[in-house]
C-alpha cells in the first residue's frame, strides 16, 4: 500500500500552494500527496506540468479529492444542473490525466455539504445519479482515472451511507473505472462492522481514507486499526490509504468540516507536521 496525507491538514481554504505541500510531505515520509480538484478547473496547462513535473521530482503520487458544490450535482432533479455537472467533470477527469493524477474520490454522485433545508428524494436522485456516472465514468476509463465514490456519514450525505449501498450502486454503474471510496470516520458512525464493510467492499475499493473518530491523525483516537488491518488483508487491498485528519478552526475548511473547536490545542506547524509523521509511521506499522 501507499500512503498519503490530504493537504488540507494544514489549511482553511480548499486550495493552496500544492508544490509546497509536495515537498513538505515528501520530507514528512509520505508515498502520496491528496489535492483537492477545486482550483483545477482554473489552472493553465503551464500550471499543470509545473505541478506534475513538481510531484514527479519529489517521488510523490497525487490524489485528488473533491467535495462537488449544488451546480456540479450529479444527482440534481433539474436537467441542466446534470448537464453541466457532467461536463465539469469530464473537462476535470480531462485535466487530471494531464497531471498524471488516477484517482479520485469524494461525494461525486451527489453534492456536499448537502443542504437539508430542502425534500430529499433519495430513490429519484440514485437513478439519476447512476445513469450520470455511468457518463462521466466512460471518460474516466478513457482518462485512466479511478472514480471513487466515498461513502459518507448521514449527517453529510444521504445517498450512500454504507459500503453496501455503494457496492449496490457501482454494480448498477457497471464501469470498472468507478470504484468504492471508504472513509473510516463515516464508517465509524454508520456501519454495524468496520472490518464487515470493508469486506463487503472487498474488489471494488478503489480509496481508501483514515483518520480517528474525532478528526485527528491515525493513532490520536481509538479506530480499531487491527480489525481494519485484518479486513484489508483479507480482500487483497494494495492501493492508496489517505489520512484526512481536520484539526483546526477556521476558513471554509473548518466550517465545512463542522471543527468548532482547536482539536490541534494551538500547535504550531513544526507540531503538525511532527504529528503527521509519526502518524504515517504508525499505520504502516499498524495496518502492514
Amino acid at each position: 500500500m501507499k500512503y498519503g496525507i490530504y493537504y488540507a491538514y494544514w489549511e482553511q481554504e480548499w486550495s493552496a500552494d500544492y508544490k509546497h505541500y509536495i515537498e513538505k510531505v515528501a520530507k514528512l515520509g509520505f508515498d502520496i500527496l491528496e489535492i483537492a480538484a477545486t482550483p483545477i478547473p482554473g489552472y493553465s496547462d503551464k500550471d499543470m506540468a509545473e505541478l506534475k513535473a513538481c510531484a514527479a521530482a519529489n517521488g510523490i503520487m497525487l490524489t485528488a479529492g473533491h467535495g462537488p458544490n449544488a451546480s456540479q450535482n450529479l444527482a440534481s432533479a433539474d436537467p441542466a444542473v446534470r448537464v453541466h455537472a457532467k461536463a465539469f467533470f469530464i473537462d476535470l477527469l480531462k485535466r487530471l490525466e494531464k497531471m498524471d493524477i488516477h484517482t479520485i474520490g469524494g461525494a461525486l454522485y451527489s453534492y456536499w455539504p448537502v443542504d437539508y433545508t430542502k425534500p430529499i428524494d433519495k430513490k429519484g436522485d440514485w437513478a439519476r445519479s447512476v445513469e450520470s456516472v455511468r457518463e462521466v465514468g466512460r471518460v474516466a476509463q478513457d482518462c485512466g482515472v479511478a472514480y471513487c465514490l466515498e461513502v459518507l456519514n448521514r449527517f453529510e450525505g444521504y445517498l450512500l451511507n454504507t459500503a453496501e449501498e455503494a457496492v449496490e450502486f457501482v454494480k448498477q454503474v457497471d464501469n470498472p473505472s468507478v470504484k468504492v471510496m471508504l472513509d473510516t470516520f463515516h464508517m465509524n458512525i454508520e456501519e454495524d462492522s468496520i472490518g464487515g464493510a470493508i469486506r463487503t467492499a472487498g474488489p471494488l475499493l478503489g480509496h481508501f481514507h483514515t483518520g480517528e473518530c474525532n478528526r485527528r491523525v491515525p493513532g490520536q483516537g481509538r479506530t480499531p486499526w487491527r480489525e481494519i488491518r485484518d479486513a484489508l488483508h483479507d480482500i487483497g487491498y494494495d492501493g492508496t490509504v489517505v489520512m484526512e485528519p481536520f484539526v483546526r478552526m477556521g476558513g471554509t475548511v473548518g466550517s465545512d468540516i463542522k471543527i468548532w473547536r482547536d482539536m490541534s490545542k494551538g500547535a504550531t506547524e513544526a507540531e503538525l507536521d511532527r504529528d503527521a509523521h509519526n502518524s504515517v509511521n504508525f499505520l504502516r506499522y499498524v495496518l502492514e
